[in-house]
């Protein structure tokens, strides 16, 4: 007779997509079953993005409700993760003040120059170890001082977006240690707010909650909400704050990750970097913009963001709207057939980070910088492949500087390891192997904290030795050295 599963739930909010996700841990490995996957996206309101917290919510409780449909065994726990930097302002009933503002927002603009104008770079990166980004929490804090928004002083609490589900979900007004890594307001040699830069900004800091590390408890599902997605059964379902920040949770579930492997994180973003066990503030890591996030287990994840595959989606939503509908794969067949590194962009110009339509603005950038113009739809999205696969060498290389050693190995994780093309691009100008897998690594690390905090793993490390025998990892070998 077989023992009984443990089983979780993951709620996994992407930037263009979200995922309920069933994880059942079986005492030897786990296995994920999809519950519920809903779209995800901007909305305009008076000349503003936003994202739409309440049909996210809508969204969740109906993933949440099939549970009971597809498994007659009680449900030890749920845990949220997503992007980051992204925060919702609560009032003192705990209602929320306006739906929360995207990340692409334009009202950040120009507020990191005028920052930086009031307190240096160097003592911003010094406190807070973080990479300079116009959408950092930082930014989009001090723009709202700016505008004097009275949503500042009516907030009673800010809540990151991970942060204001695990509250609706159980209750509890508190944000996890690796989201608040990324706000840039966070002390990250004392691990505590940083609120003497915010004063010193001009920005209010009575509203900031108390911080709790991944893998902690934060109560019971409430007894209303169970009833309405019908899980009704003897013991109350857990919350569990997991790394709610998606990298964290995705890197925490990378198997065979040494000292000697970089990680990345595939997909609307591109998250390049390596685990170490303390926060590097080197000058030279402040001059390379380089980021130090907390990650599981008492870990950092010394990183730097790149623009990912939110080129690709931005073309693919261009041609969409002109009547073009390529699937993802029919625009690798393009991309494959056209010539090899004809043009290159910086995936990270700033250019790249909404500008409404992607294939003019890569064919703009190519003609100022006086490289041949991208005209297929085929020749644009080699472009973008070829660009993430070049930048990807830039920061290995950057990281080798900073770290001192060689890193023989990059192991791709999330959606984009399954774009083989990009894979094994990076195999041949990264010259060195890739691995690819697990493609859900951040539901699965999401899991594996809720079971090491429901005591069916012992530690991260069981975890990991746990997935090596239920994923299956592809690799690509760097075998091209003229290119």
């Amino acid at each position: 007779m077989s023992e009984p599963s443990a089983n979780y739930i993951a709620v996994d909010l992407g930037a263009s997509s979200g995922r309920v996700l069933l994880g059942r841990w079986n005492g030897a490995q786990f296995d994920l079953e999809e519950l519920h996957r809903f779209s995800n996206g901007p909305v305009q309101i008076e000349g503003h993005l936003h994202w739409d917290i309440e049909r996210l919510w809508a969204e969740i409780k109906t993933g949440l409700s099939r549970y009971s449909a597809v498994c007659n065994e009680p449900l030890l726990s749920i845990g949220v993760d997503s992007w980051a930097v992204d925060y919702g302002l609560l009032d003192e009933a705990g209602e929320l003040l306006g739906l929360p503002f995207h990340y692409r927002d334009h009202r950040t603009d120009g507020m990191m120059a005028q920052v930086s104008a009031k307190v240096p770079k160097a003592q911003i990166f010094e406190q807070t170890g973080l990479q300079f980004l116009p959408f950092n929490t930082l930014y989009q804090l001090y723009s709202q001082a700016q505008a004097s928004d009275p949503q500042l002083e009516r907030a009673a609490t800010l809540l990151m977006i991970p942060d204001l589900f695990h509250y609706r979900l159980s209750g509890r007004k508190v944000v996890e240690y690796t989201n608040a890594t990324t706000t840039q307001f966070f002390a990250v040699k004392t691990k505590r707010w940083a609120t003497e830069l915010l004063t010193e900004l001009g920005i209010p800091v009575h509203f900031l909650p108390p911080l709790v590390q991944p893998g902690t408890i934060l109560g019971e599902l409430r007894p209303e909400l169970a009833r309405e997605i019908g899980l009704n059964q003897a013991k109350p379902v857990l919350i569990v704050a997991p790394g709610t920040h998606d990298t964290a949770s995705a890197v925490a579930a990378i198997p065979y990750l040494d000292r000697h492997s970089a990680f990345l994180s595939s997909g609307t973003w591109s998250l390049v970097g390596v685990e170490v066990e303390q926060p590097m503030l080197e000058p030279a890591a402040l001059e390379m913009n380089f980021t130090n996030e907390g990650g599981v287990a008492n870990t950092i994840r010394l990183l730097k963001n790149v623009m990912g595959l939110w080129l690709v989606q931005e073309c693919q939503r261009v041609w969409h709207e002109q009547g073009l509908p390529y699937s993802w794969e029919e625009l690798v067949v393009l991309a494959r057939q056209a010539p090899a590194f004809a043009s290159q962009i910086d995936p990270d110009a700033p250019v790249f980070l909404n500008p409404g339509n992607m294939p003019e603005a890569i064919q703009k950038y190519c003609q100022q910088t006086g490289q041949a113009v991208p005209e297929s739809p085929g020749a644009i999205i080699r472009c973008c492949l070829e660009s993430l696969a070049l930048k990807y060498r830039l920061v290995v290389e950057q990281l080798e500087q900073l770290l001192g050693y060689r890193l023989n190995t990059i192991r791709i994780v999330g959606g984009g390891s399954q774009n083989e093309m990009l894979c094994d691009l990076t195999a041949q100008v990264c010259q060195r192997e890739v691995v690819a897998g697990p493609v859900e690594a951040t539901a699965l690390g999401n899991i594996m904290v809720q079971a090491i905090a429901t005591g069916q793993l012992r530690d991260i490390t069981m975890g990991r030795e746990a997935l090596k025998t239920g994923i299956t990892l592809k690799h690509y070998l760097p075998t091209i050295r003229e290119a």
